[in-house]
């Protein structure tokens, strides 16, 4: 007597799709990673209101001040109205190079650098994106900050002839380079900070090349320093917050080193941040997060 013993049929396990991370959604990821920490808002708010400020009370400050003949700055720099910008965003630019820095540096600080480069095994795609992601909100917050700084001024001193002239193509590419330069130094603290990946260290390299570095090249009488001085990060990037007229008065004032015009100033700033990139870019490839 023989008994048929049915065989089960098995179904070929069927591998689950991979889901692949395309750039489009790393970029949605980093801007709400972006957008979710404490650190964004209050260094675009401290950045927003300080040049918003300060562009109002120097404004303030040149139309009250004395003459030339009672001792008070000359007439040709009290009537140029983009005076308080460049003042101002020489301050405000600090709260942006701490952003760029913390932007990368706050993910080594509590670890969750990893798990982004678990999901993204290839690494490069997780910087640039990170740092398209700053441009894009540091710049339109610049642009918000100078049009608002600039309204301000019509509202409250065009009745004093000081205030800007939207006619003037000069002036509105300075307007413009003010705003790109703002974006472009935070993304070269973003820069230093994925190399250096500390945010103490990464702030205060950023903070000595801005402020500290100009004033010692400018102070100690060597000539080599005075060759140096037109090509650190912030004098070069600053060429371009300046009209055609200001470079040349800047450049008649100081006749030894380089007479960079705005887009080659800004060329400069460009360079730094491609060689900090390269450099950060390969160790961040061969090291470990």
């Amino acid at each position: 007597m023989s008994t048929a013993v049915a065989t089960p049929t098995t179904t070929p396990a069927v591998a689950a799709p991979k889901g692949k991370l395309s750039f489009p959604h790393l970029l949605r990821s980093e801007w709400i990673k972006f957008w979710s920490v404490r650190s964004t808002i209050w260094t675009l708010g401290i950045f927003l209101f300080a040049t918003i400020s300060l562009v109002v009370l120097i404004s303030l400050a040149f139309v009250n001040a004395p003459s030339e003949a009672e001792g008070g700055p000359p007439a040709s720099q009290a009537a140029d109205a983009l005076g308080p910008f460049a003042v101002a965003v020489t301050l405000a630019q600090l709260a942006l190079a701490v952003l760029g820095a913390l932007t990368i540096t706050s993910e080594y600080t509590t670890g969750m650098i990893r798990s982004s480069l678990t999901a993204v095994p290839k690494r490069l795609p997780v910087l640039w994106s990170k740092a398209i992601v700053l441009m894009v909100s540091v710049l339109f917050a610049a642009v918000v900050a100078l049009a608002v700084s600039a309204v301000l001024q019509a509202l409250f001193f065009d009745s004093k002839d000081f205030s800007i002239d939207w006619s003037d193509a000069q002036t509105l590419r300075a307007l413009g380079g003010t705003a790109l330069y703002l974006a472009t130094i935070a993304l070269f603290a973003f820069a230093l900070g994925a190399l250096l990946r500390h945010s103490a260290a990464a702030v205060a390299t950023v903070l000595g090349l801005l402020l500290v570095a100009p004033i010692l090249f400018s102070a100690i009488p060597w000539k080599p320093l005075t060759y140096m001085f037109p090509f650190l990060p912030g004098v070069a990037g600053q060429q371009v917050t300046q009209t055609d007229a200001q470079l040349a008065d800047a450049a008649a004032s100081s006749p030894i080193g380089a007479d960079l015009s705005a887009w080659q100033g800004y060329g400069v700033l460009l360079l730094w941040i491609v060689l900090t990139l390269t450099a950060a870019s390969v160790l961040l490839k061969k090291r470990d997060a």
